[in-house]
């Protein structure tokens, strides 16, 4: 290996030490079959070594490096290997050092080796390879070692998915989401071999500022948008990734929801910086997918009753946002507006991060729940507030976040793309105008039906009464699990009252994509009143808690009486008379039953003193339930008649290799 890294001071050092830590992290609790937890706390302990160091070096490349790229010699066929260190590559490592070592601290009190035997030697192994594995895949500045990565991603996420593959829903969710990132990985060779085509060489450097025919060009976005598309959950490309988080462990499920779907994010960045001039379509075809991602997004999550399900489709809808803010910045290249060009880039990235954030939290806290109460069943929930109050507030405060709702970080990055939206109508002419008038709406939609969805959610599931006697958390979610909550919350905080802080970091990362920008002096601060957004904050605030000590100081001075909740009239009423995750939702379902297709299974009410019955509604997963799986079940009796051919024969085998000998040389004449 030819490469001078420099000191242990250099940035490409520390991430190198990074990844190399992370993926020896499982490896001492193979051999530790006697004491898991030894094995467990040495991983955890590895792991914190390597975000310690990645981070310690992300930081140090923002404060003083420069894009740097070293040569790995080695005697694969395609020739030499590259790795880089650049800003967009140094804002997704704090994503994944970041989340990697929350959910590694997290495992410990959610999934203890000591209780995990079977399971947790497997976990943590595949854990640290994965977080490796991402680590290689935003450095690696070559299409060959950018596969070898993502194929390492890849099968790493199916072991740490299915987990506990004794399950027959684990089992298939990691069939579903095998087929689907290997469909994925199949448009990115493809993709690959395009450019390796216009660039004439495998290396990232020279595809920078290449310049294809518009046939080819369009071959390559299309690829890209499909395989990455597929990685990151966009509608409707998503059909493994509701499955795989409702499945996964739920550290597994915030790892894969915070940081590896955004892999689809930096790599459909990542091809769209190799094209200075993008045509206008592009973005306008971003930005429409993005619409429908988000609103479909949100509209399916509203009709879930799982609660790890119903935050995947918040993922989806999360996923849709980033690719809107990303349609604006093509848009802004395309037309040479410098303005949407920032806005778009910025909030893309910007809510990249901020997603990372709290819907890690969200899955982390949904962990804490199933934790105590072992059901994921939204209905079978209630009332968990009360002995679980620690949990509760974090949930609720990235509820509050991925609505998108002051003083939190989702605010800040959903208003840097309203404000791209709104810039794009006043200044932007053609195709690009309706796209960009419908793109401001469908947000706000998006944003009150995320409002809607998290009330049913934190009021279902926390508030109320219980609904299960057999749900009785016992106590609430030690520091163990507690702490990297806290973490993640305290940061949605400080993100959403000081953007600048943020700003400074994707100031350098948006004019490193768009090179051209640094002409025009646009940036960030000067496009969004990013310091109103501080004072506003702190008001709202402020505000805040002089109410919340006005109330508590009512309470304390006069008494207080407690009662039952309204009954609506009954005399008895009992927990099974509250709002269910159904009857919460019904409106809104019915509003999108075109898109959702509901199934209800009504109760048989007949004659005076009707027997018991019941009501049931589920929506199903459209795209794969009610498409794809039929598609293929009708291609399979279709050619069912060819299995005969398939008889298990060896000399008849024999002979049709012959025959296909014999046609090949026919043809060939």
């Amino acid at each position: 290996m030819a490469m001078a890294l420099g000191n242990m001071t250099d940035p490409a050092m520390l991430v190198a030490i990074g990844a190399t830590l992370a993926a020896l992290s499982g490896v001492p609790g193979l051999f530790l079959k006697d004491t898991p937890d030894t094995g467990q706390k040495l991983a955890t302990a590895l792991v914190a070594l390597a975000a310690l160091a990645g981070l310690s070096g992300a930081f140090i490349f923002f404060l003083h490096g420069t894009p740097v790229i070293y040569t790995i010699s080695c005697s694969l066929p395609f020739g030499p290997c590259e790795i880089g260190l650049d800003h967009l590559s140094a804002v997704f490592l704090l994503i994944i050092f970041l989340i990697s070592i929350c959910c590694s601290i997290y495992a410990t009190g959610y999934w203890p080796a000591a209780s995990n035997q079977r399971t947790s030697r497997k976990l943590t192994f595949f854990f640290g390879l994965l977080t490796a594995a991402l680590v290689l895949l935003v450095i690696a500045r070559d299409s060959i070692l950018f596969l070898m990565a993502w194929e390492v991603m890849a099968l790493s996420a199916y072991f740490v998915l299915t987990t506990e593959d004794h399950k027959p829903e684990v089992r298939e969710a990691g069939i579903i989401y095998m087929v689907a990132t290997h469909t994925g990985t199949l448009a990115l060779f493809a993709m690959f071999s395009l450019l390796k085509g216009a660039a004439a060489s495998h290396q990232f450097s020279a595809m920078t500022a290449i310049n294809p025919a518009p046939p080819l060009a369009a071959a390559i976005f299309c690829t890209a948008l499909f395989g990455f598309g597929l990685k990151a959950g966009l509608m409707p490309l998503h059909i493994w990734l509701p499955s795989a988080h409702a499945t996964a462990p739920s550290h597994i499920s915030a790892i894969m929801s915070g940081v590896m779907i955004k892999t689809g994010i930096y790599g459909i960045i990542r091809v769209l910086s190799f094209f200075p001039q993008p045509p206008i379509w592009w973005g306008i075809t971003l930005l429409v997918a993005g619409i429908v991602s988000a609103v479909l997004g949100v509209a399916f999550a509203l009709g879930q009753h799982d609660l790890k399900r119903l935050l995947a489709y918040h993922s989806i809808e999360n996923i849709g946002i980033i690719f809107m803010g990303i349609g604006v910045a093509v848009i802004g290249q395309a037309t040479g507006q410098p303005l949407l060009t920032v806005l778009g880039m910025a909030g893309a990235l910007l809510h990249t991060l901020n997603h990372a954030l709290f819907k890690s939290l969200l899955f982390l806290g949904a962990g804490a729940v199933i934790h105590a109460t072992h059901t994921r069943e939204i209905d079978r929930m209630g009332g968990l507030a009360k002995a679980m109050p620690w949990t509760a507030i974090l949930f609720l405060l990235g509820a509050v976040a991925i609505c998108g709702l002051p003083p939190l970080n989702g605010f800040v990055s959903e208003y840097l793309i309203y404000l791209g939206f709104f810039g794009g109508v006043n200044t932007v002419s053609g195709p690009a105008v309706p796209a960009m008038a419908l793109a401001a709406p469908s947000l706000a939609l998006v944003g009150a039906l995320a409002v809607a969805c998290f009330v049913k959610v934190f009021g279902i599931v926390f508030l109320g009464a219980r609904r299960s006697r057999e749900i009785e958390p016992l106590q609430d979610a030690g520091w163990p699990m507690r702490a990297p909550m806290i973490l993640l919350g305290a940061l949605c905080v400080i993100i959403g009252l000081f953007p600048q802080l943020v700003a400074r970091l994707l100031q350098p990362t948006i004019y490193s994509w768009a090179p051209t920008l640094v002409i025009t002096g646009q940036t960030i601060p000067s496009a969004a009143p990013l310091g109103w957004i501080t004072v506003l904050g702190l008001a709202l605030l402020t505000l805040g808690g002089l109410l919340a000590f006005d109330f508590y100081r009512r309470i304390k001075q006069e008494t207080v009486g407690t009662s039952g909740t309204w009954g609506c009239g009954y005399l008895k009423p009992s927990p099974r008379m509250q709002y269910s995750a159904s009857s919460f939702a019904e409106m809104i379902v019915k509003l999108f039953a075109g898109a959702l297709r509901p199934h209800v299974e009504k109760p048989d009410i007949t004659g005076p003193f009707p027997q018991r019955s019941r009501f049931a509604s589920h929506v199903p997963e459209a795209v794969l339930e009610l498409g794809i799986v039929p598609f293929f079940k009708a291609v399979d009796e279709r050619f069912a008649t060819i299995r005969r051919l398939q008889h298990g024969q060896l000399h008849l085998y024999i002979l049709y290799v012959f025959i296909t000998l014999c046609l090949l040389l026919v043809w060939a004449m």
